[in-house]
């Protein structure tokens, strides 16, 4: 019962506040999700990973433990998916990077932080940028046939990782008042992360869920297997662990149906992948939560 009630308080404020955002676009009000998502990604989340990292005590072992492992699982994922893709003869820009790239952003820093603390908050920003590098390269590339290593050294959120774990690697401190000002700014990230993934799943078309669902199925399993075997395989801490497993296996992202519509992809597949694979996570996240606490 303990642990139940653990789990709720946990995955409760998660999809609570993504509920805020659905209800919001249900009952017509407006939401501009192309500025609130460039504010998350451009100001709020780079101020967020930088001051969580230069916080952090985590053991530099363990990070580069959480590093390498966080590499390998997303090249067996990739791997994986590729061949599954083509065996299912599916058409390849539309399907494997929704199935490779997870929400590890607006689903799994959230998460994280409210299963582990600031701890795991830390360890889901390297699994969240390790993602974020190989999707802006090989997920782009994918999609639209070409890469764009360019358009990863533009990324803010790249830079407050990189940053961060400088300032981590050396032990350096900023002034306490520019500190408090970036605490306060990257508080922003995290509620309007979840209350933006509930506004893009409202604003989605289901068409095609049974296919979705059994795809979204699919992807869970085999993510949390990967995960799991490779977490084990190099010794994670249970924290550690834990954030692999999970962030591995977010749903969908959003983003994947931003670049399948904007690269002229079938979009609407996309948006099937999305909204079913997010709907399964509403039962699948707090069982899986369960098993690595």
């Amino acid at each position: 019962m303990n642990l139940i009630l653990t789990v709720l308080e946990i995955v409760a404020p998660v999809f609570l506040l993504a509920g805020i955002g659905f209800a919001w676009v249900k009952a017509g009000l407006e939401y501009r999700i192309q500025f609130v998502t460039q504010l998350a990604m451009t100001l709020s989340l780079p101020c967020l990973i930088f001051v969580s990292l230069m916080r952090t005590q985590i053991d530099p072992a363990a990070l580069r433990a959480l590093s390498l492992a966080s590499v390998v699982s997303y090249v067996a994922v990739t791997v994986v998916f590729l061949v599954l893709v083509k065996a299912l003869r599916l058409q390849t820009r539309t399907y494997t990077a929704p199935l490779i790239f997870g929400n590890t952003g607006n689903l799994g820093l959230p998460l994280a932080l409210f299963a582990f603390g600031e701890i795991g908050l830390s360890y889901a920003i390297i699994v969240f940028a390790i993602m974020a590098l190989w999707s802006y390269t090989f997920g782009i590339w994918l999609v639209a046939g070409a890469g764009s290593f360019s358009k990863v050294l533009r990324e803010p959120l790249v830079w407050g990782t990189v940053l961060g774990a400088l300032f981590l690697w050396q032990g350096w401190q900023i002034p306490p008042f520019l500190t408090n000002t970036l605490t306060l700014v990257g508080q922003m990230a995290i509620p309007m992360m979840l209350i933006t993934l509930g506004v893009a799943v409202a604003r989605l078309s289901g068409r095609g869920l049974a296919f979705a669902a059994l795809l979204s199925a699919i992807k869970l399993a085999l993510c949390v297997a990967i995960a799991w075997v490779v977490g084990r395989h190099f010794a994670l801490d249970p924290i550690a662990f834990g954030v692999l497993v999970l962030q591995v296996a977010t749903p969908v992202a959003v983003t994947s149906y931003l670049l399948a519509e904007k690269y002229g992809a079938d979009a609407q597949s996309v948006a099937g992948l999305v909204v079913a694979s997010t709907l399964m996570s509403v039962g699948a996240l707090p069982l899986l939560l369960a098993a690595v606490l």
